[in-house]
C-alpha cells in the first residue's frame, strides 16, 4: 500500500483544493461564505475518502461517495461562474484538476469493482 501522500489522485485532489482557497479570496462575501465554504469542505471530504479507502480493504463504498462528492463540487464551480463570481480562466483551470481527479477516481473505482 503507498502512502497516500504520494498518490497521484491524492495530489489531484490536493491542486484543487488549494486553487479552490485562492479562488475563494476574490468571491464577494455572500458567496465566500456559503458557497465557497461549501465547495473547500467538499473537496476536504474527497481527500479523506481517498486517503481511508488507500487503508481499507473495502474501497468501493468510500470511492462512490468521494466520486458523489465530485459532482456537488462540479455543480457548486458551475454555480460560481454563472453566478459571475469566477472568470472563464478560473472556471476552465478548476474544471481540467476536477476532470483528472474525476478520471482518477473512476479508474481506481473500476479497478476495485472488479476484484
Amino acid at each position: 500500500m503507498a502512502l497516500y501522500e504520494n498518490l497521484p489522485v491524492y495530489k489531484a485532489a490536493y491542486d484543487l483544493l488549494i486553487e479552490s482557497f485562492k479562488m475563494c479570496r476574490n468571491l464577494e462575501r455572500d458567496f465566500r461564505y456559503t458557497i465557497g465554504e461549501s465547495l473547500k469542505q467538499n473537496i476536504m471530504d474527497i481527500m479523506v475518502d481517498i486517503y481511508r479507502a488507500n487503508s481499507c480493504t473495502d474501497k468501493t463504498s468510500l470511492l462512490a461517495g468521494a466520486r458523489e462528492r465530485l459532482v456537488i463540487v462540479r455543480l457548486q464551480l458551475r454555480l460560481l461562474r454563472d453566478l459571475k463570481q469566477i472568470s472563464i480562466k478560473t472556471f476552465a483551470l478548476q474544471s481540467e484538476r476536477q476532470e483528472s481527479l474525476s478520471k482518477q477516481l473512476a479508474a481506481w473505482h473500476k479497478s476495485c469493482r472488479n476484484q
